[in-house]
This record gives C-alpha cells, structure tokens and sequence, in this order.
C-alpha cells in the first residue's frame, strides 16, 4: 500500500528529470517574462511609495511598503509558472486564448502600475485595475480548461488584487 501513495510523487520527480530542453527554455522565459514586466514596474513605484504614497490617506487594512516587493516577486514567479504550464501544454484554441489573456493581463498589470504610481493618478488606477481583475479572472477560467494547476497557481494572484482593487477604491475616496 505504501508503494502507491509514493507512486504519484515518483512520478513527478520523474518528470521533472526528463524535462526537455524546449521546456527549459519555456520555464525560464515563462518565469522570466512576468519578472520582467514586474522589475519594468517597479520603476514607476519607487520613486512614488516613499513620497506620494506615502502622504496619502490610507485605509486600516493596507499592507506595510515593506511587503509589496517580495509579494509581487513571488505572484510574478506564480504567474510564470502557470503560464509555463499552458505552454508547455498541447497547442490549440483554448490553450492559445488563455496565453492572449494573460499577455493581456499582464499588460494591463503594467499599465495600472503606470497609472497609479507613475502618473500618481488614483481614479486612473481605479478604472484600470477593475478591467484587470476580469482579465486575470477570464485567465484563469481559460486556463483551467487547459490545466488546472495553472489556474490554482493564480488564485494567490487574483485574490491580492482583490485587496488592490479595495485598496485603490479606498485611497480614492479617502483623498478626493
């Protein structure tokens, strides 16, 4: 009986180990990606959290600036990975749909950054992170049609944007 439960992780280490060198490639081009569009963003905060951020009225629940940083790493290492799992993942309408919603959400994620930190715009953020929120949601449904997992390693994603969007919403209306 023990040999069974072990069989499934076997299994995966298995896998990992025989991982083409064309799925190598789109591990680290699928991590990379998200990372990227990350470290272009944070250009547009930097400079903004220690001055303009930081003298606007904030709501009770706000997280620390300490903490941005490495939650944002860790989602965009998330979002990599589950990107690397639809490509990887046998082409077809389904499968490429779900890669056009996350370059889509992606991009929008960028866009927010420049709205809200890079044009210190809050209304400009608001109206852009809801549109994000259904492109992430809407990635999320097409990945899961493709690969489940993908879509599971998205939740840490949509559920912080959550928080950003009432986050956003909140800073708004504290400082109109």
């Amino acid at each position: 009986m023990q040999t069974t439960s072990h069989k499934p992780l076997y299994r995966r280490q298995c896998q990992i180990r025989s991982m083409k060198r064309s799925d190598i490639i789109k591990l680290i081009v699928s991590v990379a990606v998200p990372l990227v569009a990350g470290l272009g963003s944070s250009v547009f905060t930097i400079n903004s959290i220690s001055t303009w951020y930081a003298a606007l009225n904030k709501p009770w629940f706000n997280p620390p600036n300490a903490v941005f940083g490495p939650v944002w790493t860790i989602l965009y290492i998330l979002m990599g990975l589950a990107l690397f799992l639809i490509w990887r993942s046998p082409r077809n309408r389904t499968r490429d749909i779900g890669i056009a919603l996350f370059a889509a959400q992606l991009i929008v994620n960028v866009i927010w950054t420049l709205g809200f930190f890079g044009l210190q715009n809050i209304l400009y953020g608001l109206l852009t992170i809801v549109p994000l929120w259904m492109l992430i949601a809407a990635t999320m449904y097409q990945f899961y049609k493709v690969d489940r997992r993908a879509s599971y390693l998205l939740v840490p994603y949509i559920l912080w944007v959550t928080i950003a969007t009432a986050l956003n919403a909140s800073v708004y209306l504290l400082n109109r």
